[in-house]
Parts: C-alpha cells; structure tokens; sequence
C-alpha cells in the first residue's frame, strides 16, 4: 500500500470514528430509532452520501452504534473491574462502575435500555445485536458471583443467574427512578439494595 493510499484508509478510519461519535451522542437522548443517514450528515456538516459511504444502510449504522456503545461500556466498567481480585472485591467494582456509568447517563439515555423499548418486539439484526450485548454483560455478572462464590465470600447455595438479574433489577429501578422519577436518592438506594442482596449470601 502506498503512502497515498495508506493516508486515505486512516482518513477513512477517523471520519469513520467521528461519524460514530456523533451516532452515539444522537442516540443517546433520541434512541437508536432517532438514528438515519440524514440526520448523522446533518450533524456532522457532510453529504448523506458521504455518510452512505461508510454506513450503507440506516440499520448497519445502528448496528455500528450498539457495538461501539458495548466496546465502551466493557472498556469504562467491565475491564477496569478486572483488575481487582476475583470474588467479591470484582463483584462490588462492577457494580459500582455500573452504578457510575448509569449517573453519567441519567441525563442523556442508555442504548441498551432504549434500546431494548425500541426493539422489544422488532426483531432484526438491530435486536439481534442489542440481545448479544445485553446477554454479555449479564454473563459477565453472573460470571462475577460465580467465582464469587467459588472463592468462598458467598454462599454455595447462593444462585449465580437469581442474583445476577436481582443486581440487573437494581440498575433497570436506578435508572427509572433517577431519570424518569428524577429521585435524588436513586444511587443511594440501588447502594443499599445491592448490600441488602450481598447480606443474603454472604459467607
């Protein structure tokens, strides 16, 4: 590849990364539907064929959309919970990095939450997607209390997918009630909800 051509392709890469950028911060307040090729060049000041070269379709750009989301999702929650010591120690940080990241989004939206309105009983490749990712993270969490419970700080009769969703409710109650209800309190209680499920099963 010449050196040419090699500028084109990282041109690509960057209007690309700019283009989701501006996706993401879209579908945030407006949800995945708001999405469409006009709008994005609207906001980004280019042609709709100049967004249609790189998303060839309004369902691929919402596809894109929710992956990336996931990718920054794993990245700002579930790989920085890693880094602390398996057990309980990894279950509170993905917890508390969870309850983070839904403060930081109270004001703008979740995709996966939106999305899961949305796409509820639409199925597509758009469900399809949002599905795999949800299911992900639900996997991650379950995971999570699973070693937690293998290192001996929680129960073994604990139930790895009954407390995995019951930590799931939590965020889903947080963020109802802290975005629709506009309750102050909200992180508070999703704090003593997920202590008072911890106290359950806590060796």
């Amino acid at each position: 590849m010449g050196a040419r051509a090699g500028r084109a392709l990282q041109k690509g890469q960057q209007t690309r990364a700019a283009i989701l950028d501006a996706a993401l911060a879209l579908a945030a307040p407006v949800g995945l539907e708001g999405l469409s090729i006009g709008a994005i060049a609207e906001v980004m000041g280019m042609s709709k064929s100049g967004v249609f070269a790189h998303f060839g379709s309004r369902e691929e750009l919402q596809i894109a959309v929710v992956r990336e989301y996931h990718q920054r999702f794993e990245r700002d929650v579930f790989y920085p919970a890693l880094q602390q010591p398996r057990g309980l120690p990894r279950l509170r940080a993905l917890f508390d990095l969870w309850m983070h990241q839904t403060a930081i989004e109270i004001d703008a939206g979740c995709v996966y939450i939106s999305g899961a309105v949305e796409f509820d009983d639409r199925p597509g490749p758009v469900r399809d997607e949002l599905v795999q990712t949800v299911k992900t993270w639900q996997d991650a969490i379950r995971r999570a209390v699973e070693l937690a419970i293998a290192e001996g700080h929680l129960k073994p009769s604990a139930q790895p997918q009954q407390i995995a969703f019951e930590i799931h409710g939590l965020i889903l109650a947080l963020h109802y009630d802290a975005r629709f209800l506009r309750n102050p309190q909200g992180l508070s209680l999703a704090r003593q909800g997920f202590e008072h499920l911890l106290e359950r099963h806590i060796c």
